[in-house]
């Protein structure tokens, strides 16, 4: 489908940042009857539970987006990405900082591996600068471009490789939209409530707002309005003491 047709709920990718095969298997069930059918498969779930997570959501009629955000030598990211393949992922993700070298190889085994296995090979985008991060921590690292001009730069250097999009803030979204084209993915996370809206306020009921780590966030409008095709939303639904309003008031927020 192309992206200019995808309904809120196709762009909705939910994470599921828990900690069992049957936990992510509630939340599967509980939201494709929705239509949300892209969700996502992160770190902490994956070392817990191995590919089991992802054949669960496949099982139970979800996409899987596998982020492992691949960062290793070209050898060893092209292996990963080929693995990832043959589980069947629909998207997934690595580095950007990893290098020209790194995102070739694993673009390159993407596209053998499925060609190999008869699969459609899933869309691979790399993580510019994590939305955790703010100015002051690209210069603990040395670097000297301010965080707009280096997601700018990383982006544009992973479009150049032939990735299928990057991973980004909304607050970044509009400057890659403009210098990338219309064709090139924007997969944006911290994605937050706006507030004063009761019904709107997704994190109502949310266990831990205080220790949220997203330094770049935006609501669901405000990052498709500055260029995103999708959103990821993790705790704002997890930890909600109604989720299925959260997520109808996120889908609403998206038409």
């Amino acid at each position: 489908m192309k992206k200019e047709n995808l309904t809120p709920a196709q762009r909705l990718i939910v994470a599921l940042d828990v900690n069992s095969v049957e936990e992510a298997a509630r939340w599967v069930k509980t939201l494709t009857p929705m239509g949300v059918t892209h969700f996502k498969v992160g770190l902490g779930l994956f070392t817990q539970t191995g590919p089991a997570a992802v054949e669960e959501v496949h099982k139970n009629g979800g996409q899987v987006f596998l982020d492992l955000k691949f960062h290793d030598i070209p050898a060893t990211a092209a292996r990963a990405a080929a693995a990832a393949v043959r589980l069947g992922v629909w998207m997934m993700n690595l580095h950007i900082q990893g290098g020209s070298a790194m995102m070739r190889r694993a673009l390159a085994a993407v596209r053998e591996e499925a060609d190999r296995t008869r699969r459609k090979p899933p869309m691979l985008i790399g993580v510019t600068v994590l939305t955790s991060m703010a100015e002051k921590d690209l210069a603990d690292l040395g670097l000297r471009k301010t965080l707009k001009d280096q997601v700018l730069y990383l982006a544009k250097l992973a479009q150049s490789i032939g990735l299928n999009g990057i991973v980004a803030s909304a607050k970044e979204a509009t400057t890659i939209r403009w210098a990338c084209g219309e064709e090139f993915l924007i997969v944006t996370p911290g994605i937050r409530p706006t507030t004063g809206d009761k019904a709107a306020n997704f994190l109502s009921g949310a266990k831990a707002s205080s220790a949220d780590d997203q330094q770049r966030t935006a609501t669901p409008r405000e990052a498709l309005k500055a260029g995103a095709d999708y959103l990821v939303v993790g705790r704002p639904i997890l930890e909600a003491s109604d989720p299925i309003l959260v997520v109808q008031a996120i889908l609403k927020d998206l038409e």
